[in-house]
Formats: structure tokens, C-alpha cells, sequence
């Protein structure tokens, strides 16, 4: 139930947008993690009629929830959050605990009652709490709750509110249902599907113009100024420091190395993988129907449509320990390429098998797999590694600027003259340490700090530190019309392009209006592309984005231009059908309990909402802003 909840709330649109669902901090630790919710009830940030919400449980809260909150919005720190968002954020956490205290409070109302034998199974049932014989453990327990310093008795009542909640929880999300007309209907929205004719007109395929009179040219330099301007380069230093740089700093002793080796022995010894279809018949008669079949030379897709009465089943990649008959593993592994085996009996009923490829065993010696492993185990670490050496870099850079970087951190360090683009006078990618987020970030901060500011260490995207210094800066100028003639021929040329591949596709898309679709107008040298299909559930990715807009609302004999990417698109719809959805049931059972699991949310969120008009929570502010500022999520310290 937790894990339904779980899904119903946090990957429902409505558990990322609405403040409502308010709840899922209590449900989204899940029991087996309450502990890391637990502490000392200090200040009391919000009541909710008899229960009270601590600071310390906010702060907890916040610690734990926040670097989620910023993955989902695409930030991988919240420190990098801005200040009013974090903050905005913060009360977010505040809201969903507020919702679990309405939850307790609503129990505590109806007078829901969770027995002891009921805390005492739920307890017995962690794996939190088990031992190396998978069974609860009493020592482990305790051992627990002493790294929390919280006591038994706490734990027990904490264990008591999430089972409460989940009585509250599980009737209302279960009481969902969706009518087949509803699910129908939005099947055939989704899977209403168009077929097209399209065209496509490139720039570069339309003939190029010769050279005009300079007039011309002056002419059109004077109407595209902007465009032929030397940009401003500037000429920095910087250092960075980041996962990349501090890798292959990063040692493991030879003996961790071998016991890894060791301990995935699978991945480095894969013994011989075989590739079988298998068809499992009730009786001999019917599997040595299927096996003469298959020996004439049907094809798979054939031998599963006559196999209805049995199982058919593809095993791709399969060794010995993954087969669960011992009986049907034998005979897999004894079986020649190729050749139809059996009937034969199994556990399972008469047996009809091919194995169509084997794949020979494979040991991958230790001298071989270390530098694997090695990789994997500097990959994993150089986050924390970077943390912990970014406070050795940012002391450097505090005394000494960006003159005596320390060269055992893993720090790299290098300069050169760059423009807004990050590439050089000749036009080359500046070489430096960083790439994707980290070098735009690094390229922004260059073109953004004053020239001979001193440097400062700045936290960057991906768990990234870097610091930038500017010595030189040359301004952006204007070209003049001889020194930017060559580039003004070009561009002109390149406009006449665009604008002939443009009066192409305008007549095509006009006379395709008038004469019900493209494959009566096109002329001698336009490629038409016939049949393209697609839906709203199925995009075709060989149609522009660009018409998507536009293609799913057209009728059948409706025209559309476009244009992409290098080129003007004109489309012709020739056909709109609705597939049956019974004719793919598996989806339409999937569709239909996506829309039971949105019901589910929208009763939950109402419920919810109901609990709070009747028992309207009060915020302390005075609480919440002293928590806040304490994780520095007010700006006043770094979080």
C-alpha cells in the first residue's frame, strides 16, 4: 500500500503541482525510513487541531525532501535554488506535514484504533531491522534507535501513526473506478491515427544565385549590420575543479580491487549464454503438431499463433541457473543451433524448443577487469572527493588568487582568449576542463565578471567548483562592408535560397488546397513521401515537430506548411482512421488503470482538502522563519 500511495501521489501531476496533496511526507518515508525523521519535539512550527508539528521535524524534513524538490525542477543542488524559491520550496515540505498531522488529527476524530499485534507485525516486518538470517532482530533494533537517540516507546508510536494513516488512505484511493465509455473515449483520442503525404523542400537543394552589383550587397550589409560584427573575446584564467578533474586522483588499495573481482564473479566469468524459443503444449498431440509445423520452416510469429492452447516464450540471453526446470536446462544446453528439439515432457507439459544462437563463455581476467573497477569506484567517488577538496581550493584561491593552485587536488587549471560562444579567434572550441552545463557556466561567468576582479570560487552544475579571473578584454566592432564582403556574398546567397525553397513550397501548399492533397500537384523534381502515420500516443519521429501543432486537429484532404530546420515541410492528411482498442487489450487494460489511478488521485487530493477546511492548520511564521534560517534557506547563511 505505501509503495501505491507512493506512486498515486508523487508521480501524479497532481502531487507535483497542487499544494493539496500534503500528506506524502508522513506516507513517502515509508516506515522502514521513519527513523530518519525522528527527534526531540522543540519549537512548534504548526498545530493542526491537538497535533503539533516540531522544528526539528520541519528541518529534518527539509534536509531530506529539498535535494529531491531541485532534481525534479532540474537542479541538481538546491543550493544553486534561488533564494525566494528555496523558500517557496521550503514551505512546500511545511504543507505536506501539515497534511499528515490533518490525517492523525481526522484518526484520531473517527477514532481509529491500530491494534498492538498490528505495530508488532509491521516492526517484525522491516528489513530495516533484520538480520543476516533475513528475521528481526531485537539487538538491531535497539542499536537503531540509539544512532537516532530515540527512544522505544517513540519509535512504537511513530510505527502506530503511519499504520492509522494508511487506514485512512487505503479505502478512499481503492474506491476509484473509471466507466469503459470514459476509457473508450480517450483511447480513441490517443489512438486516432492519420496517415500524410509530405514534402520537403530544402534551402540547400535550391540553385545558387550568382554574385550581384556591390549595390546590392551594400544594400543588403546595411539592412544586416548585426550580423557582421567581430565579436568581444576576452582573455581569462580559470581552474576547475570538478568530477572529471579529480579522477584519476583517486587510488583504491589492490586488495579492494581483487575483493570486488571477486565478489562479482558473475560479471567477470559469464559462462555460455544460449538464445531459445520454447512452447510448452498440455498434451504430446498437440506439441508434435507444433514441432512438424515449425520443421516445414514457419516462422516464430506462426508457431506462437498455433500455440494458443499452450505457452510460447523467448528466453534471449539465457544460462543454465535461469532456466527453472532442470529437465528443460539439459536439454537447451545439449540442442544444436538451428534444429527443432522435442516433443518432449517437462514438468510443465510437452516441450517444442529452438535455440537460435549461443554465445560462447567469457572470462574477463582480473589484470583486464581492474581497470573497470577502478573506474566505477573513482566515478562513485569523485563527488564526495570533490567536496571535500573544494574547501582546500576555495583556501588557495583566498590567499593567493589563482596563482598557486595546489596540484594534489585534482584541480585543473588553463587559460586562453575565448568569445560569448566559447570558441577562439580561429574559430576552434576553447580547450579548457569543462564541458556540457559546466563549460556554458564557466563561459557565462567569464563574460559576466569585471575584468581584473578577483577570482572566487563558485559552486557549478553537476557537483562542479570553478573560479574565473579576466585579465584582457578586446570590445565587439563592426566590420566594414569590404572587410565583411565575402560573408555578405554568402548570407545574401544563402537568403536566396531560403526564399526560393519558400516560393516553391507556398505554390505547392496552394495548388495542394485547391486540388484535394499533394499527390496532385506535385511536378517533376518533388520527392513526395507516402504513407507517413502517427498518433497522439504513437509520434512519428520521421514528421517535423514543427506540424505537429497543427496535424492532429486536420481532417482528411486538409494541407499544412511548415518550416524546420533547413527547410520548408508541406503535408497532405489522406487518411484519419480509429483503431478498435479491444484489438489491443493489453493497452487498453493499461489506459484503463492510468485513468482509475487519476481518479484515485483526485479523491485522495479532495479528501485532503476537506480535512484542511475543517481543521484549518495555524503556522507559526516566527518558527518557520528561525528553521529556515538555520539551513540557510533564507539566504542569510550558505545551506
Amino acid at each position: 500500500m505505501i509503495s501505491y500511495l507512493r506512486r498515486v501521489f508523487v508521480e501524479s501531476w497532481l502531487g507535483r503541482v497542487s499544494a493539496i496533496v500534503i500528506f506524502l511526507a508522513f506516507i513517502g518515508w515509508g516506515v522502514g525510513d521513519v527513523l530518519g525523521y525522528m527527534g526531540t519535539e522543540t519549537d512548534v512550527v504548526a498545530k493542526v487541531g491537538q497535533q503539533r508539528i516540531s522544528s526539528a521535524e520541519l528541518g529534518q524534513a527539509l534536509q531530506g525532501e529539498m535535494p529531491a524538490i531541485a532534481k525534479q525542477m532540474g537542479i541538481s543542488d538546491p543550493a544553486q535554488v534561488p533564494v525566494a524559491m528555496r523558500q517557496q520550496m521550503a514551505y512546500q515540505v511545511l504543507q505536506r506535514l501539515i497534511g499528515q498531522a490533518e490525517l492523525l488529527d481526522a484518526a484520531r476524530r473517527l477514532k481509529v484504533s491500530v491494534p498492538d499485534s498490528a505495530v508488532r507485525e509491521e516492526v517484525f516486518s522491516l528489513p530495516y531491522f533484520k538480520g543476516a538470517n533475513g528475521q528481526f532482530d531485537r539487538n538491531i533494533l535497539n542499536a537503531r534507535l540509539r544512532e537516532r537517540d530515540i527512544t522505544e516507546q517513540r519509535f512504537l508510536s511513530l510505527v502506530r501513526d503511519d499504520l492509522a494513516s494508511r487506514t485512512m488512505l487505503q479505502p478512499i484511493g481503492q474506491a476509484a473506478s473509471v466507466s469503459d465509455t470514459l476509457t473508450k473515449r480517450l483511447s480513441d483520442f490517443g489512438m486516432q491515427t492519420r496517415t500524410l503525404d509530405l514534402v520537403r523542400i530544402p534551402f540547400a537543394d535550391q540553385p545558387t544565385p550568382s554574385a550581384p552589383d556591390d549595390a546590392v550587397l551594400r544594400r543588403y550589409y546595411a539592412n544586416h549590420l548585426w550580423n557582421f560584427r567581430t565579436p568581444e573575446f576576452r582573455h581569462a584564467r580559470i581552474v576547475v575543479l570538478s568530477p572529471a578533474t579529480v579522477a584519476d586522483t583517486i587510488t583504491i588499495d589492490e586488495k579492494d580491487l581483487h575483493r570486488v573481482y571477486d565478489e562479482e564473479s558473475d560479471r567477470y566469468h559469464v559462462p555460455e549464454t544460449r538464445d531459445v524459443q520454447v512452447v510448452t503444449m498440455p498434451d504430446e498431440a498437440q506439441a508434435r503438431t507444433i514441432a512438424d509445423l515449425w520443421t516445414k520452416g514457419a516462422d516464430w510469429a506462426a508457431v506462437q499463433a498455433a500455440a494458443k492452447a499452450g505457452a510460447s516464450v523467448e528466453m534471449p540471453g539465457a544460462r543454465p541457473s535461469t532456466i527453472p526446470s532442470e529437465g528443460l536446462s539439459k536439454a537447451v544446453f545439449a540442442a544444436p543451433v538451428g534444429q527443432i528439439q522435442g516433443p518432449f515432457k517437462s514438468e510443465g507439459g510437452w516441450v517444442v524448443l529452438r535455440v537460435t544462437k549461443v554465445t560462447p563463455p567469457k572470462d574477463t581476467p582480473y589484470d583486464v577487469a581492474k581497470k573497470d573497477i577502478l573506474q566505477q569506484y573513482r566515478t562513485a567517488k569523485a563527488p564526495s572527493v570533490v567536496s571535500e577538496r573544494s574547501r582546500q581550493l576555495q583556501d588557495a584561491i583566498a590567499s593567493n588568487g589563482l596563482d598557486s593552485i595546489p596540484t594534489d587536488i585534482g584541480a585543473a587549471a588553463a587559460a586562453g582568449t575565448l568569445d560569448i560562444n566559447g570558441t577562439t579567434q580561429d574559430g576552434s572550441p576553447a580547450p579548457f576542463p569543462a564541458s556540457g552545463k559546466l563549460r556554458a557556466a564557466v563561459v557565462q561567468q567569464i563574460f559576466t565578471q569585471a575584468k581584473g576582479a578577483r577570482p572566487n570560487l563558485i559552486e557549478g552544475p553537476d557537483n562542479s567548483w570553478y573560479a574565473v579571473e579576466v585579465d584582457t578584454t578586446t570590445p565587439a566592432a563592426q566590420l566594414t562592408f569590404d572587410q565583411a564582403k565575402a560573408s555578405v556574398l554568402t548570407a545574401w546567397q544563402a537568403d536566396a535560397r531560403r526564399h526560393a525553397a519558400d516560393e516553391r513550397a507556398t505554390a505547392l501548399y496552394t495548388a495542394a488546397q485547391e486540388k484535394g492533397g499533394l499527390s496532385n500537384v506535385t511536378g517533376a523534381g518533388t520527392q513526395v513521401v507516402h504513407g507517413l502515420t502517427f498518433s497522439r500516443s504513437a509520434p512519428n519521429p520521421a514528421i517535423p515537430s514543427e506540424l505537429m501543432e497543427t496535424l492532429p486537429r486536420m481532417k482528411a484532404g486538409q494541407s499544412v506548411m511548415g518550416e524546420s530546420a533547413g527547410e520548408f515541410v508541406v503535408a497532405t492528411v489522406t487518411a484519419v482512421s480509429t483503431p478498435n482498442p479491444m484489438a489491443d487489450l493489453p493497452a487498453y487494460q493499461r489506459l484503463k488503470a492510468a485513468l482509475t489511478q487519476s481518479t484515485g488521485d483526485d479523491l485522495l487530493a479532495s479528501y485532503v482538502e476537506a480535512l484542511s477546511k475543517r481543521t484549518p492548520p495555524v503556522i507559526i511564521r516566527r518558527a518557520v522563519t528561525a528553521t529556515l534560517s538555520s539551513l540557510g534557506l533564507d539566504g542569510s547563511t550558505a545551506p
